[in-house]
């Protein structure tokens, strides 16, 4: 797979430091979570790839029929290119950690490829997923470090979901964390204090 086979942004980081692969939510392009990605991952090379479904407009990087009802063929599809997307990226960078982070649908391909590919990624966090599938991992996630981040009164992705998530992540071994707050499907500072901590922990082996 090709390191061009979706339109994306590159923000240069330390040689041989992390390498930062962002996702963002419905609607948004790959310059949504670059400036976050900078401040959680200073020193990482970052990589924010443009989703490529247009959805009425609104950029996506899977298909679905509805709220949380998703073209699994088409997530199929859009899974294995993201996944040889990111390992171009990584045999060509030789980083240090590989660490992913996605807000939203953002998350939802993130968590597919994690799922997928298990070993891509070092740590990930997980903003406000909604995964309302049983996953099957293809391999275990033993070793890996995800933060999943979640609002208590979100109507997109209801918590009981992600908590079944978490359920299924560490079910196949990961090291999981859950940060929650009181409101909805946006980000709020307690998200991103979680994110900080869990790529500062990656970038020394924890």
């Amino acid at each position: 797979m090709s390191k061009d086979a979706y339109i994306h942004k590159l923000l240069p980081g330390s040689p041989g430091g992390p390498l930062l692969f962002v996702f963002h939510g419905t609607g948004a392009d790959e310059n949504q979570l670059l400036s976050l990605g900078r401040d959680l991952a200073p020193r990482a090379t970052i990589i924010s790839p443009r989703g490529d479904v247009s959805e009425q407009g609104a950029a996506r990087f899977f298909r679905r029929t509805g709220e949380g009802v998703y073209d699994m063929d088409d997530l199929a599809r859009a899974t294995a290119k993201m996944a040889g997307f990111v390992k171009a990226h990584v045999e060509a960078a030789k980083p240090s950690a590989v660490l992913g982070l996605g807000y939203s649908n953002g998350a939802n391909i993130l968590a597919s490829v994690v799922f997928a590919a298990p070993a891509q990624f070092d740590a990930s966090v997980l903003m406000h997923p909604l995964i309302p599938f049983e996953p099957k991992v293809k391999g275990s996630l033993a070793g890996r470090h995800i933060l999943v981040t979640a609002g208590k009164r979100d109507p997109i992705s209801p918590p009981n979901l992600t908590t079944r998530l978490e359920a299924y992540l560490r079910a196949d071994g990961a090291d999981v964390t859950v940060e929650w707050h009181e409101g909805g499907h946006e980000v709020r500072p307690n998200e991103i204090e979680a994110a900080r901590r869990l790529f500062a922990g990656a970038a020394q082996g924890i």
